[in-house]
This record gives C-alpha cells, sequence and structure tokens, in this order.
C-alpha cells in the first residue's frame, strides 16, 4: 500500500475561537512537498494535524502508513539523553543485558531485529556531522543545532513511511545544512517539509502553497514556483487594470445615460405644460418613457455590478501578503564610543567543548567513511579579547556545539563562564535562539507591556500593528502562537522595550520566519544606527544586513576573525 496523505474538508480553529483552516482539501503522495506560505497562515498547524498532535474542528485527516514528526520546538527535558532522543535507549537497555548473559524473552521481545541498533544511530549521527555525540550525553547540554541534528538522525533512523519536517534547518550550521539536504534527496518516502531554506525547497518535487486556509499545488521545487508565481501574478494585474478600466467606463455610461434621461424628462415637462398634445396621448407617452428609462438604468447597474464583480474576483487573484515593518530605535551611536568589551576568551575553562573534547569514532560497516567536520575559513586573528565601538555589525559564525549561544548567553548576563568579564557601555536587547522569554499565561499586548511598562495600551497596540498583530490577534495569548508568531511578539517585546536597545545580541534570529519577513527584517536591521552581535547559519540574510565584521568560534580553535562570508 502507497504511503499517502489527504486531507478532507479540514478546518481548525483556536480555543479562542481564531481560525487557521477552513475546508482545506489536499493530498501528498510520495515524494518531497515543500509546505509554503506567509508566518500565521497554519504551516505548523497543519502539520500537527497531519501528526495527530491536534484535532480537527472539523473534516478528516487520514494517513496510509507510519508517520514521523519533527517539530520546529522540541521539548528536551531535564534528564534525556541523546539515546532518548533517538528512540532506541529501550533496545540498548536489552542489548546490553543480553551481551552481560540475561536470557528473558521479554529482552528479546524489545530488541526484536535491531542487533545493530547503535551501529546504525551511530551512522546516522556521523552522516549528519555529529559524530562528537555520545549516546549517553545529556540533551540539555547540546545546542540548539546540535539538537535538531540528533532529532532528525532518530527519523531518518525509524525510516517512517511519512516524514513531516517543521523548519529542519533552524540551527543548523552550514555543513549540518548540506548534509541534511543529502539525505532529504535520497529520501524516497512521502516527505512534507515547512522551510523557508531556499536550498531546501530547491530539493522539492512539488510547492504547496498555503493562503487564505486552502492550499495550492505547483508542480517543481521553489524556482520553478516563484516562476509561475510571477506569471500568474502579472497576468492578474493586468486583469486588474483592465478590470478597473472596464468600471470606470460603465460608471461614465450610467452618468451619460442618466443625463440624457434628465434632458427627456425635462422635454416632456415642458410639452406637458404646453398643453398642446391630448392628456391622453401624453399619459402613454409618459408610461413608455418611464418603462424606458427603468430598463436603460436596470440595464446599466447590471452591467456596472458585473463590472465590479469582475474587479473583486480579479484583485483576489493579486497576492497581498502582509510583510512586518520593522521600526528598529533610532539611538545612534558615536562610532568612537566602546559598546562592549569582552576579556578571558583565550580562557579555555569557558568553552563548552573543553570539558568533554570530541571523541573520534571509529568507521563502521553501516559508516564506513563518516567524514569528519571540515576546517572552518583560514583565521586573519586568533581573539582573546573582543571589543565592539559604535554602530559595527558582527556576524557569529561557526558550526553547531562551538559555543555562539553560550557566548550570546554570556554578554547578556543570562549565564557566567569561567574566565570570562563582559564590560557594557550601551542598553543590551537579547533575541534567544528558543523564543523562550515570553511569558505564555498573557497575551501579546501585556508581554510588550511587561517589557515597555510606561507604554499605554493604545501606545502598543499601535507598535504592534507594525509587527502584524492588529484588533484580535495582539490579544492571542502567547502559547498559542505559531512559531513565527512567536517571534515577532518576541522581537516586538525586544525592540519597544524602554529604554530601547543599543547594542542587539540575535541568535538565529530568521528561524521560523517567512522569506518576505526575513528581507523586511534584513532591510530593517540594515538601517538600525545601533550595534548588532547575530550568530546565524544564515549567510544570505548576514550579507542583507550590513555586516561590517565576520568572527568565527570553533570548538577546538576558540574565536577569530575571518574573511567576509
Amino acid at each position: 500500500m502507497t504511503a499517502a496523505i489527504v486531507c478532507s474538508d479540514l478546518s481548525f480553529s483556536w480555543p479562542d475561537g481564531a481560525p487557521v483552516l477552513s475546508g482545506l482539501t489536499a493530498s501528498f503522495g510520495p515524494g518531497r512537498t515543500g509546505l509554503i506560505g506567509v508566518n500565521g497562515s497554519g504551516k505548523s498547524t497543519l502539520l500537527k494535524l497531519i501528526a495527530g498532535e491536534l484535532d480537527p474542528s472539523h473534516g478528516t485527516v487520514r494517513t496510509r502508513g507510519e508517520v514521523g514528526y519533527l517539530p520546529q520546538a522540541i521539548t528536551l527535558g531535564t534528564r534525556r539523553t541523546v539515546s532518548d532522543l533517538l528512540g532506541i535507549t529501550a533496545a540498548r537497555t536489552a542489548l546490553h543485558a543480553i551481551e552481560a548473559g540475561e536470557t528473558g524473552e521479554d529482552l528479546y521481545k524489545t530488541l526484536g531485529d535491531h542487533w545493530d541498533v547503535e551501529e546504525r544511530a551511530r551512522a546516522w549521527l556521523d552522516r549528519l556531522g555529529l559524530a562528537h555525540l555520545d549516546l549517553g550525553d545529556q540533551v540539555e547540554r547540546l545546542s540548539g543545532g546540535e539538537t535538531i541534528g540528533v532529532a532528525l538522525a532518530a527519523l531518518f533512523l525509524r525510516r517512517p513511511d511519512i516524514m513531516l519536517l517543521d523548519e529542519p534547518t533552524n540551527n543548523l550550521d552550514l555543513d549540518a545544512r548540506k548534509r541534511l539536504y543529502d539525505a532529504v534527496a535520497s529520501w524516497t518516502g512521502v516527505m512534507v517539509i515547512v522551510s523557508h531554506d531556499r536550498d531546501l525547497l530547491g530539493l522539492v518535487d512539488q510547492i504547496a502553497d498555503l493562503s487564505g486556509g486552502q492550499i495550492r499545488m505547483y508542480g517543481g521545487n521553489l524556482d520553478a514556483y516563484t516562476e509561475l508565481l510571477a506569471t500568474e501574478q502579472a497576468a492578474a494585474e493586468r486583469a486588474v487594470t483592465a478590470a478597473s478600466a472596464e468600471v470606470r467606463r460603465e460608471q461614465r455610461d450610467l452618468v451619460e445615460a442618466q443625463v440624457r434621461q434628465a434632458r427627456r424628462d425635462r422635454q416632456g415637462r415642458r410639452f406637458a405644460a404646453s398643453q398642446s398634445i391630448p392628456r391622453i396621448v401624453l399619459h402613454a407617452r409618459k408610461g413608455a418613457a418611464q418603462e424606458t428609462a427603468g430598463r436603460s438604468r436596470e440595464l446599466h447597474s447590471e452591467r456596472l455590478q458585473a463590472a465590479r464583480d469582475r474587479l473583486e474576483q480579479a484583485e483576489q487573484a493579486v497576492r497581498d501578503d502582509a510583510e512586518i515593518r520593522v521600526d528598529l530605535p533610532g539611538t545612534a551611536i558615536p562610532a568612537g564610543r566602546t559598546v562592549l568589551t569582552v576579556t578571558g576568551l583565550g580562557d579555555p575553562r569557558w568553552h563548552p567543548a573543553a570539558a568533554a573534547p570530541a571523541a573520534a569514532v571509529p568507521a563502521t560497516p553501516a559508516n564506513p567513511a563518516a567524514p569528519a567536520n571540515p576546517p572552518g575559513p583560514p583565521s586573519v586573528a586568533t581573539l582573546t579579547e573582543l571589543i565592539v565601538h559604535g554602530p559595527e555589525r558582527i556576524a557569529l559564525t561557526g558550526p553547531n556545539g562551538s559555543g555562539k549561544t553560550t557566548l550570546l548567553r554570556t554578554i547578556a548576563g543570562l549565564t557566567e563562564r569561567p574566565g570570562i568579564t563582559i564590560r557594557l557601555g550601551a542598553v543590551t536587547g537579547y533575541l534567544p535562539q528558543r523564543l523562550d522569554i515570553l511569558d505564555d499565561s498573557l497575551n501579546v499586548v501585556g508581554n510588550v507591556r511587561a517589557a515597555a511598562p510606561a507604554a499605554s495600551v493604545n501606545e502598543v497596540r499601535a507598535s504592534l500593528a507594525r509587527f502584524l498583530f492588529r484588533g484580535d490577534r495582539a490579544e492571542r495569548l502567547a502559547g498559542l502562537l505559531s512559531g513565527g508568531e512567536r517571534f515577532r511578539a518576541v522581537l516586538a517585546a525586544l525592540l519597544l522595550a524602554q529604554p530601547p536597545p543599543q547594542l542587539l545580541l540575535l541568535d538565529e534570529p530568521t528561524n521560523n520566519l517567512d522569506m518576505a519577513s526575513v528581507r523586511q527584517l534584513s532591510q530593517a536591521l540594515e538601517g538600525y544606527r545601533g550595534a548588532i552581535l547575530v550568530a546565524s547559519h544564515d549567510v544570505p540574510f548576514l550579507r542583507s544586513a550590513g555586516i561590517t565584521r565576520w568572527l568565527r568560534l570553533d570548538r577546538d580553535a576558540g574565536l577569530a576573525e575571518i574573511d567576509p562570508l
């Protein structure tokens, strides 16, 4: 039986009544489908409905085959290990017990045919660039990218018939992304991918465009979709122009007909006043004229309404996806002012990998040629101290697990590392990778007011409108927001804070954003006059944000300046 997903008349609304999907009907067969749409359009919700994590308000979702699901937010747990996240702990425990001489039937039942479970798990970790991890490592100590990588390894290890991936390249470094691309390209089952990664969407067989609660399918990858959509939109805009001209023409004809009728009415009144025509003839003429005028008005009104209907239909075919308008604080920082000094970077104690160096993993039959992490770009200068002057824009790059998030959290004052000293000379705003600074029990307005207590509700609402939180959307609880909506809410709380930040610390800011919002964010950052330190693997975004210095943090080599990527 061929694996497939069938959604029939599917509708979903949040508990507060906010609709997400309405009467959606779609099917997904073998091959790779890129599911795209603006933030809040329901992409993640649809994946959760297919995965069975949400129940539809109406309609049905049917899946043929086992479903594997990678959510945007992965529940880590305080005591979970890499083995737990891979889903192989029970099998490993049974395997080790059998190897130790135990013969219980339940052990063999638990293990099943998975005698090579550890070798296959290591092979997938290695294939995704995670050879330095041990199966017993605590998940809570992993970086965001390493966590995503392990979760992906767990899915590929299971080989479900249907794979649902929600922003799988979030937090992945460049090497890990390339490895994921290879794994996706070789996948033969049903795969639905929600992503803003253009390279990943270049590998799909079709694009599913989710807009207005409905899906339209386009054959080919993202480039083919973009080209076809541009052709459609050009035709739709021409149709709007033609329909607008038709409406104006019908309005003009209606006015001219009304003028002619008014002229005839005046003539009739003059004839009646002259008494030169018998009254019975006059009444007959008047009745005929009124009937003719009525038919004329009705005909012109029908033509005008038909033209307006065609204009409305043409306008609906033109995409008008809302985009955020980010107005960053206008506080300028003089070029000579020191806004940040970090000392002690040469001290190995602060580095996350210092206490647990990567262990070499031998090749196995299942993984005969596990590639090592490639070396980084050549260093310009190794840094033991980081000094940021004025409105510098600094990109912090490097492989997953090298300590980028740790360094940003240390600068933000959220953690302490041995040997590191931080001196700040500006108000700092921190955008965390996991967007965990919102109070899920408060609505969006409440979360922003917590960061700007002096602002009135009306002032906050007016500002939130620029982040697409208008009307009832600003009243939604933070716990009910989609990944993209949550990012916008965190960004709003950060940028609308009082006093406004002069130094922005951004940790993977393009995660969960649609492509239009990434473009808007990069344009806003380009015009920002404060200092920026941004950790990101999104090189196109970094290039568009006006980066002036490029740094790379490696697990072993520490922090170094590099040439622009």
